[in-house]
């Protein structure tokens, strides 16, 4: 038992230890990439990795490595930007019909259970192909898409939270509905919406790059992640390092996500 939960520890650790380099690899981009990220090498189109390109280069003669870090930029952020969105919308829905409870919460819920039976990516490769998004929009498409489950956690916390003797004297004492979910119960609801967010964050990685992969998502010439296995997927078995690298760091960075997420909850549980 104990060697198993010095695993899970190291293991966290190292999930940790991946997406602070990750993001600090990120923001440090301009600094840490070997060359501009438009910058050509029309004598060196589809380059194997190298001394001179460490990931290859792409069609144009672009550096990969370039082309990554600063994908990595995109891709994090409309992750970690996405994330924050289902979390404000999903707080919002979930204490409103918590606290609110009868019909209120019937509505809200059943509005909750219908966003849930539809599939998300088809939805948004539809809403994406239509309104076609820059990636400000494509950030709130993707967090309206992943409220759901954060809703419904909140909702439980609060129906719990709402039966607790703090919340009946601040009732007694006056407080209206709004001060009494927003200065007593949402504070405590703060750690369960920490963990299901964290978890939000990757999904809405791989919701980027698949909309990306698909050509729906970031457009060219911004890079990302998604739409660099958009544009590598017809030379993956002549030029796989154009893929190997994108789709690597997005499994990556998932995983690392998942992995610190379910260690929050574990934590709080």
């Amino acid at each position: 038992m104990i060697a198993a939960d010095r695993a899970s520890a190291r293991t966290t650790t190292i999930a940790a230890v991946l997406l602070v380099i990750l993001v600090a690899a990120a923001a440090l981009a301009p600094t840490l990439a070997p060359f501009a990220v438009d910058a050509l090498d029309l004598a060196n189109r589809r380059g194997a990795p190298s001394a001179a390109h460490w990931f290859g280069t792409d069609e144009l003669g672009r550096d990969l490595l370039t082309r990554v870090l600063f994908g990595a930029r995109v891709s994090l952020a409309i992750g970690l930007v996405s994330a924050l969105v289902s979390a404000v919308v999903g707080a919002a829905v979930g204490a409103v019909a918590g606290y609110a409870g009868s019909v209120v919460d019937d509505i809200l819920m059943r509005v909750t259970d219908a966003m849930l039976a539809v599939p998300r990516l088809p939805l948004l490769m539809i809403t994406a192909a239509v309104l076609q998004p820059g990636v400000p929009l494509l950030v709130v498409l993707v967090g309206l898409a992943g409220w759901m489950e954060t809703a419904r956690v909140v909702r439980a916390e609060v129906m719990s939270l709402s039966t607790r003797d703090f919340v009946a004297a601040a009732r007694a004492m006056g407080a209206s509905p709004a001060r009494v979910v927003l200065r007593h119960i949402l504070p405590a609801v703060l750690p369960a919406t920490a963990v299901a967010t964290t978890l939000t964050v990757g999904r809405g990685i791989l919701l980027e790059s698949a909309l990306s992969f698909f050509g729906v998502g970031v457009q060219p010439p911004t890079a990302s992640w998604g739409n660099m296995l958009y544009q590598a997927q017809t030379t993956m078995t002549s030029e796989p390092w154009l893929a190997i690298f994108p789709g690597a760091l997005i499994f990556l960075t998932v995983l690392a996500c998942n992995v610190v997420g379910d260690a929050i909850g574990t934590a709080q549980g």
